[in-house]
């Protein structure tokens, strides 16, 4: 597995991310993800003289900000890279990182398995899906998604920018989740009900028949019919307020080498021919709203309909 670990750590510092020699780069990892922050650590040193790991203990809730040293060093970097139990994606740290012209990916949630197979990828593949995507529903200003298990959302673009995740992270300031292959929207009002069959925390890979129901108005969650995800959003609008309801996210899996769900967020989200919609946080990804957790749902064999118009989604 070490081995394995170098070859796809190499390809997110070398291809990914691109790292050159004259440039530093900071590992932020945590107490469970110390093989793999190891490994890009590792692979990043090949490169250049100028690299760090930092390691702190895994937080409670996906958004949790990480430690102020830590979020200093991201901001510092000319690259980082996060595997993280919890995703650093819509953090403030990862978003003043960026603004101050660090480029960067997070893995939240990563494990080897997935480390090694989802960076086993056709990022010109991956990319050009995105392109389609995009083409697909950049104009748009509504989108409505259905699908078998009951899902039926209708979500208003507004002034919103769709944003493309394709694992290449080149520019400075640029942002990646890896593994990669998305096309997503931080939806300025959503209504409807959305059906996760696919995956989703805490439970992971639904079983066949199990689904997770979430009705939705004027772009807040109003209702959820799972205890263990209610409880978690409840417990982050004791500080936040109705922020921990806000439907944050629509996204479109354009990651033509997933063929299956295995169970992993990161990956899942990312497969080709999905949907996935998010809960809470979405102020890094071109919202307005902070909130301390940012859950998201897989949506099996969806149906995106733009301005009214069913669109080709990629497949595996």
């Amino acid at each position: 597995m070490r081995d394995q670990l170098g070859s796809a750590a190499r390809t997110a510092i070398e291809q990914c991310l691109r790292v050159e020699s004259d440039e530093s780069v900071v590992v932020v990892t945590d107490d469970e993800r110390e093989p793999i922050g190891e490994a890009l650590y590792d692979a990043a040193t090949e490169v250049t003289d100028d690299a760090t790991v930092l390691r702190y203990p895994p937080s409670d809730q996906h958004g949790t900000e990480p430690p102020a040293p830590v979020a200093a060093a991201m901001a510092e970097a000319d690259v980082f890279l996060a595997p993280t139990t919890k995703s650093l994606s819509h953090t403030r740290a990862r978003g003043a990182a960026c603004d101050a012209g660090a480029r960067g990916a997070t893995l939240p949630g990563i494990t080897e398995d997935v480390f090694v197979t989802g960076l086993d990828a056709d990022y010109a593949a991956i990319d050009a899906a995105c392109d389609d995507v995009l083409d697909a529903v950049g104009d748009a200003d509504e989108i409505r998604v259905t699908a078998p298990a009951g899902t039926d959302i209708t979500f208003g673009v507004g002034d919103r920018e769709w944003l493309a995740d394709t694992g290449s992270v080149h520019a400075p300031g640029e942002f990646s989740n890896l593994p990669a292959g998305e096309v997503f929207l931080a939806p300025e009002t959503a209504t409807g009900t959305f059906v996760v069959d696919g995956t989703m925390m805490p439970h992971g890979l639904l079983e066949e028949g199990q689904t997770l129901t979430f009705e939705v108005e004027d772009g807040l969650v109003t209702r959820i019919d799972d205890d263990a995800i209610r409880a978690d959003i409840e417990a982050a609008a004791e500080s936040v307020g109705d922020a921990a309801y806000n439907l944050a996210e629509l996204g479109i899996g354009t990651n033509v080498g997933v063929e299956t769900l295995v169970g992993s967020v990161l990956l899942d989200e990312k497969a080709a021919g999905t949907v996935h919609i998010a809960i809470g946080d979405n102020a890094g990804i071109g919202g307005d709203t902070d909130a301390p957790l940012h859950l998201d749902g897989i949506v099996r064999n969806p149906t995106v309909h733009a301005d009214g118009e069913p669109i080709d989604l990629p497949s595996a």
